[in-house]
């Protein structure tokens, strides 16, 4: 699908009153997605771009996630990716919408040329950071079809409904720094993270996960910042997800 009519200079508070305020219309559904994903288009005075609205009440129920939270997790996903500053996540709110209250994040094209798997195994800079990102917020499910290679060279990731877990369940294809030192951007990213999430930042993801959850972000956040490196795979649960793409 391509995005169709769009004004595409709109700056970042522009497009997120859109996601928010927009009046969706349903375009279609996206078949391969596990939880009912819709392919739509919002607009506000004229202006109109092409969403993914996730509806709450299309969530799949998981034993290990608890029911309706799905949508919240992939805001605070982008929430987590806004404040690093590195942009891996598209612009993502919370919402009511044709059929109820759910997820919509801004569609982003991708290049069709690029091979996911050989993208999957690369060292692009914004894959190091989503690595990082995805250690961060505990992303059980990091496949490569949740990759987007976007025809500007940059790559941005979705499908963050099973994130931020309490319990340890990283699992992703992105091991190519595991054990490596962190970069100092990352690092300086991370320092942000820290603070912020003793300050505004936690507060607001506390509107969307558990007590228990966003202590268990700032623990990890702490530990990558202790040790200073990509962290290993766990011999405790699987390390990438199945399948993989």
């Amino acid at each position: 699908m391509s995005t169709g009519p769009v004004t595409p200079t709109l700056e970042l508070d522009e497009v997120l009153r859109l996601l928010r305020e927009g009046e969706l219309s349903v375009e279609g559904r996206l078949v391969d997605a596990s939880n009912a994903t819709l392919y739509c288009l919002a607009e506000l005075a004229g202006v109109r771009a092409a969403v993914v609205y996730k509806p709450v009440r299309g969530e799949r129920p998981l034993w290990d996630f608890p029911d309706g939270t799905l949508a919240g997790r992939e805001v605070a996903a982008y929430l987590v990716s806004r404040a690093t500053g590195w942009d891996v996540v598209p612009p993502t709110v919370l919402r009511d919408g044709p059929f109820g209250p759910g997820m919509c994040q801004l569609w982003v094209d991708v290049d069709e040329r690029v091979d996911l798997t050989s993208l999957a195994r690369s060292d692009h800079p914004d894959l190091r950071r989503m690595a990082v990102l995805d250690a961060v917020i505990n992303n059980a499910d990091r496949k490569g079809g949740h990759l987007l290679p976007r025809p500007d060279g940059r790559v941005q990731g979705v499908d963050h409904g099973v994130c931020f877990c309490a319990e340890d369940k990283l699992r992703t294809l992105l091991w190519q720094w595991r054990g490596e030192p962190l970069t100092e951007e990352a690092v300086t990213a991370l320092r942000g993270l820290r603070a912020g999430l003793a300050d505004a930042l936690g507060a607001t993801l506390s509107m969307m996960l558990t007590r228990a959850e966003v202590r268990a972000t700032a623990a990890r956040v702490e530990r990558l910042l202790s040790t200073g490196r990509h962290p290993h795979p766990s011999p405790d649960w699987p390390a990438i997800p199945w399948p993989p793409f």
